[in-house]
């Protein structure tokens, strides 16, 4: 510990998010916890079921991605961190948000990863378009 940790996977992608390759990137031979976190896409939102939704970045997104890993990869107890997010249409059950941190230790890597997602929906420029069953339909800025 000590030093900045590494931004090993950054991205902002129409194709399925592999969390298996985010937390190969994040391995480190120092590290004795990698937590991942996984935001899937549910079947409801406020008491309204919901059918499929849509995904939209804007043209900065990965830019911003990118600030938000490198700004918890400077945390000294990080050695690395992976997160993508997905844009496009996307089904339930699908994974929208991969975010995976190692650390030497589990309590660091869980803090550290909370951060990391807390973060990612403060700050990503990505809104969300959901279709309900009832035939309504709304956007939500995702920040």
């Amino acid at each position: 510990m000590g030093t900045a940790g590494q931004v090993t996977l950054v991205a902002v992608t129409e194709e399925p998010i592999d969390l298996a390759a985010h937390e190969a990137a994040v391995a480190d031979p120092r590290a004795g916890a990698v937590v991942s976190f996984q935001g899937v896409v549910r079947d409801h939102d406020h008491g309204r079921t919901v059918t499929r939704l849509n995904y939209e970045g804007h043209p900065t997104a990965s830019d911003v991605l990118r600030e938000v890993a490198a700004e918890i990869a400077a945390d000294p107890a990080v050695y690395a961190v992976a997160v993508s997010h997905r844009v496009g249409a996307l089904a339930i059950g699908d994974v929208a948000l991969v975010a995976t941190v190692s650390t030497a230790h589990r309590a660091a890597a869980f803090a550290v990863c909370a951060r990391l997602v807390d973060e990612v929906k403060a700050r990503l420029p990505v809104w969300k378009h959901q279709v309900f069953a009832d035939g309504g339909e709304e956007w939500v800025n995702c920040p």
